[in-house]
């Protein structure tokens, strides 16, 4: 049985998630910017958490978790247990781990902050992503390289096409507008960010985004592109190079 997401606005423009399992009952939350909306939502669904996932140790993703976490299992990096809250499952990548009833793969992508991590449902085909892959970005190289954040969102890359990616902010909007300077001619960006446009005008939300989409429009993921090593002018340059001077150009926009 498919697994039924919920994206949960927090904050300015903070995303939490929330993924249940009708079977089992179990309810997962990933990350926890604030309390008041994530009950509100659990509440108008009738859902009990379980698990709760903290991708990283910043504020915006952990200052809600006391309200919420109850018997909830909380999870997180075991590298970065010392600034997280207290952790009741502390993982590293390649670890064996089943929550809300599917095996999961765990995913290191430090870079916007060392010992990040990912998690990938593959039988649901969603990934939470947090501030490492964005929708039309990637977080901010607070604590990481350029290299390490390059090779973090490789390891992102390869996940199938249709796998659903939730990132943690609505940043989308702003992210196409920079998308826009470094790539003006690549069409699937263009009608994208028409899309994108439309959807906040709406007050809708841009996340979870497809991975394939990302593919062809996200220029974090495209350093080794042709097409947009051209666009940079450096087309001889190693992928990290390029990714490193798109991510400056993004600093700065």
């Amino acid at each position: 049985m498919p697994l039924t997401l919920l994206t949960v606005p927090c904050l300015d423009d903070n995303y939490a998630f929330l993924l249940h399992n009708d079977a089992t009952g179990d309810t997962l939350l990933v990350d926890a910017p604030e309390a008041a909306p994530v009950q509100a939502a659990l509440d108008s669904q009738g859902w009990v958490l379980t698990d709760i996932l903290l991708t990283h140790h910043h504020w915006d993703h952990v200052d809600g978790l006391d309200p919420l976490r109850g018997s909830a299992r909380v999870i997180g990096a075991a590298k970065d247990a010392d600034r997280l809250p207290p952790l009741d499952l502390a993982v590293t990548e390649g670890d064996a781990v089943t929550i809300c009833g599917e095996d999961v793969q765990v995913f290191d992508v430090s870079g916007h902050t060392i010992n990040h991590i990912a998690v990938y449902f593959p039988t649901s085909g969603v990934v939470f992503t947090a501030d490492s892959l964005m929708a039309l970005g990637c977080g901010r190289l607070f604590e990481g390289t350029p290299a390490q954040m390059w090779a973090s969102l490789q390891k992102l890359r390869a996940l199938p096409d249709d796998t659903r990616v939730c990132s943690g902010h609505e940043y989308t909007q702003t992210n196409a507008r920079f998308a826009m300077t470094i790539e003006p001619d690549n069409s699937d960006l263009i009608l994208r960010a028409d899309e994108i446009a439309i959807a906040r005008s709406k007050g809708l939300a841009t996340v979870p985004s497809p991975l394939g989409v990302e593919k062809r429009t996200n220029p974090f993921l495209r350093a080794d592109v042709p097409a947009l090593k051209s666009a940079v002018g450096m087309v001889d340059a190693d992928p990290a190079d390029v990714f490193a001077h798109v991510r400056k150009k993004r600093d700065t926009f």
